[in-house]
């Protein structure tokens, strides 16, 4: 009896520490359960669940690639663990940095509005602003990020959730490549900067050198993006011409060896490293040739679609294709500024709303396309259509647009919550979509660029060509004539000067005020860019109108100049 009272007691002991072993395994490993729990509710919540709060916490699947052990533990050492973002869909914001890119302070007040609306990453498209050294300094704008800024971006990044995504172009808009005298011979049409040409050998081994740099300063990534839509030109180049006579290949068949031996550079030197690329030159290419190539492997395709009004049936049949082709994921992308023209000041709303709008349609259509995932969309913000074009809408001016488009996102549509999170977040009282205007004083970063640009957009040039073409006066007693031979008269003068001396000095304490404000976000070159495209074409002609008219009034009336 004693004995088995003793054997009781003993057991009951023995849960007990096991109860409490247990316990302590829980508190110790507490994220992990929570992240589990996350995966679950993330795949039962529907299709586009919120789940941009986890993504920088999950480990991610590795991919199967046969590299030396020593390259792996190499890598370890220098790099975090990856995480895994197999389990939830990426909101990526496409910065686009070859135009207008801000400061490194704008950056620390936008990042967490990105995160706060929806966005769990960040696609930064350097080009010239990342800090090449050696020989590949002369790469670099002169108001390119420094290594301390990229590390600050990185950080800004970790601490608000958000993946950073490296986009380096490999193929094709390589225009700030090859500008350059010394990379000229690289092109594959000799009068056309756009393009490389993939037969010179020195092609691959720039490209290994601009990766390696780009990849050395973010270790943290998990992620790599490398371009390649767009390759205007290619096949024109007499090395081109001559390799597929020789080879009897085709454009398509080019595109991919060179796009294999860049995937091929990537699997073998950073083990782990997943790659996008634009999908646009994929959609030429058979799926025999896309097949065989075997890229399908080790880079998923970014399907990128921004008109307005389009219906899955459009897109689907570019992912059948990639399904056929063996690519196992894709991604989408959509656009909240920067394709409605490439001069565009102003962004229209309800146009990029509606780009939103088509693409959940096809969202919905991908679980028909089984085994195809969707691991991701990349919302484009395009700054200039290319390095040499003007710039498009400034990105404080687009943040509306912005947190409409992710809201849509988050949503599964511009619901009444999706409605309420944007106004309470940027501090708005309404949004007229049509008329792409919000209404309220607003209290996102840079609002006074947005308040300041609408005037600029809506006022300045109104407002000048009517003081000019429209008032009698100016036209009767002040004309080119008039002002080419210094010859007025003051009483017909006076009779439009103080109007037009008002509206002269108002909008240059404007101008003033706006300058300001650009300067505390922008690089200097930006400023003079936005200003000589969008406010002197217009404010100069004022300008010299006052200026002509000070001169001629204090000469009372004299005779006309010979």
């Amino acid at each position: 009896m004693a004995f088995q009272r003793s054997h009781r007691l003993n057991l009951l002991r023995l849960v007990v520490l096991l109860l409490v072993a247990l316990a302590g395994i829980k508190f110790l490993f507490r994220d992990s359960f929570t992240l589990e729990l996350h995966k679950h509710v993330s795949k039962d919540s529907g299709f586009w669940g919120d789940t941009g709060d986890i993504v920088q916490d999950i480990i991610p699947q590795s991919q199967v690639l046969e590299v030396p052990p020593a390259k792996i533990i190499s890598l370890k050492q220098k790099q975090q663990v990856p995480r895994d973002v197999s389990a939830t869909e990426m909101r990526l914001v496409h910065l686009d940095l070859k135009g207008a890119a801000p400061k490194v302070s704008y950056l620390e007040q936008v990042f967490p509005l990105l995160s706060q609306l929806g966005a769990n990453g960040v696609l930064m498209e350097y080009e010239d602003m990342f800090p090449f050294k050696g020989e590949l300094e002369i790469l670099r704008s002169p108001y390119a990020y420094s290594e301390e800024d990229i590390e600050r971006i990185q950080q800004l990044a970790e601490q608000h959730k958000l993946e950073v995504v490296p986009l380096v172009q490999t193929f094709g808009h390589v225009e700030f490549i090859l500008k350059h005298e010394k990379y000229q011979h690289l092109r594959e049409v000799e009068r056309f900067p756009n393009s490389f040409n993939p037969h010179v050998p020195d092609t691959l081994a720039l490209l290994k050198s601009i990766l390696s740099q780009v990849i050395e300063k973010h270790r943290r990534s998990t992620w790599i993006h490398i371009g390649a839509d767009e390759v205007f030109h290619l096949g024109e180049g007499m090395d081109s011409k001559n390799w597929m006579s020789h080879n009897k290949g085709d454009v398509g068949t080019m595109y991919l060896k060179h796009i294999k031996e860049v995937l091929g550079f990537l699997t073998a030197q950073y083990w782990g490293l997943r790659v996008l690329m634009w999908d646009d030159m994929l959609r030429k290419i058979s799926v025999g040739a896309l097949r065989e190539s075997g890229i399908a492997k080790h880079v998923s395709p970014v399907v990128w679609f921004y008109a307005p009004d389009f219906e899955a049936e459009q897109i689907v049949p570019f992912l059948t294709k990639y399904v056929e082709s063996g690519f196992e994921a894709v991604w989408f992308a959509s656009a909240f500024k920067g394709t409605t023209g490439p001069a565009q000041a102003w962004t229209p709303l309800s146009y990029h709303l509606k780009n939103h709008l088509s693409w959940l349609k096809v969202m919905q259509a991908v679980p028909r396309l089984a085994p195809l995932r969707l691991q991701g969309v990349v919302l484009t913000g395009w700054q200039r259509y290319d390095h040499y074009s003007v710039l498009c809408e400034l990105l404080p001016v687009s943040i509306p647009s912005l947190a409409i488009c992710l809201q849509t996102l988050v949503n599964g549509g511009f619901t009444e919550d999706a409605k309420r999170k944007v106004l309470d977040v940027l501090g708005l009282e309404s949004v007229q979509l049509e008329q792409s205007t919000c209404e309220g004083r607003g209290a996102f970063p840079g609002v006074e660029i947005y308040h300041m640009v609408e005037q600029v957009n809506g006022h300045l040039k109104e407002s000048i060509l009517k003081a000019l073409e429209e008032e009698s006066a100016i036209k009767g007693w002040f004309s080119p004539y008039h002002r080419k031979r210094q010859f007025g008269n003051p009483r017909n003068m006076e009779s439009f000067g103080s109007k037009v001396l008002k509206l002269h000095d108002d909008w240059e304490s404007f101008v003033r005020d706006l300058r300001a404000q650009l300067d505390r976000i922008y690089f200097p070159d930006t400023v003079e860019e936005w200003m000589e495209e969008n406010v002197n074409p217009y404010l100069d002609q004022l300008r010299d109108l006052v200026r002509d008219y000070r001169v001629i009034i204090r000469l009372n009336g004299r005779p006309k100049a010979t």
